[in-house]
């Protein structure tokens, strides 16, 4: 393998709590019952996507689209407020070991992420710099499960997806992964779903399926 592409939430660092609270504000004034099976629903996938399913517990998908368009804006906010909050130990256990690492091996790493808030996470919790490109919900016009993301991220890594792993913690980014024809590993969340080549429990697992 010549290059890492990572998911960002979920792989090296944890935000949920932060999506469950701005978007069971914005699901509270709306009178949407919101819980934490509903926000599991939200995982690897847009802004506007998630507002869509919480919009359909609510039966009010026939919002106009400004109306929407407002209330994500609302929710992003909140989260970005929440956001502030990051710091370089919330960072996953092992994650600066493991990029270190990568970067001595010489092996390329990016971010393939649908948040258009992962800079400022990488900047946040101090990850930004082991990182060759960054590809965000800027970048892209579909999100997982369509690969675009990452493939954008191995063009940018000059690289053929056939060389690069992805590392995801969603059932939808792993499917991208292999849409993609990248070698998929997951962990976490994504690890029951059987859908990767490999799965990890750690992070500095994924050196051993470099190294083999």
């Amino acid at each position: 393998m010549k290059g890492v592409i990572f998911d960002l939430d979920g792989v090296l660092c944890f935000t949920d709590k932060f999506h469950f609270m701005a978007w069971k504000t914005i699901a509270d004034n709306l009178s949407i019952p919101f819980d934490e099976k509903v926000n599991n629903r939200l995982r690897g996938i847009g802004r506007m996507e998630s507002l869509d399913i919480i919009l359909s517990y609510g039966k009010k998908q026939n919002l106009s689209e400004a109306n929407k368009k407002e209330l994500a804006s609302i929710k992003n906010d909140i989260y970005r407020k929440l956001l502030e909050n990051l710091k370089p130990e919330d960072a996953s256990e092992g994650a600066f070991e493991l990029l270190k690492e990568l970067r001595e091996k010489g092996i390329k790493t990016a971010i393939g992420s649908s948040s258009r808030n992962a800079k400022f996470i990488l900047n946040q919790i101090g990850l930004t710099e082991y990182f060759d490109t960054i590809v965000d919900g800027y970048d892209i016009k579909n999100t997982k499960p369509d690969p675009e993301v990452f493939l954008i991220a191995a063009e940018r890594l000059n690289l053929n997806a056939e060389d690069c792993i992805v590392l995801e913690d969603a059932p939808s980014g792993i499917q991208a992964a292999n849409e993609g024809k990248f070698t998929s590993v997951s962990i976490g969340n994504a690890v029951p779903s059987g859908l990767a080549t490999y799965h990890i429990n750690n992070l500095k697992d994924l050196l051993l399926i470099i190294e083999d």
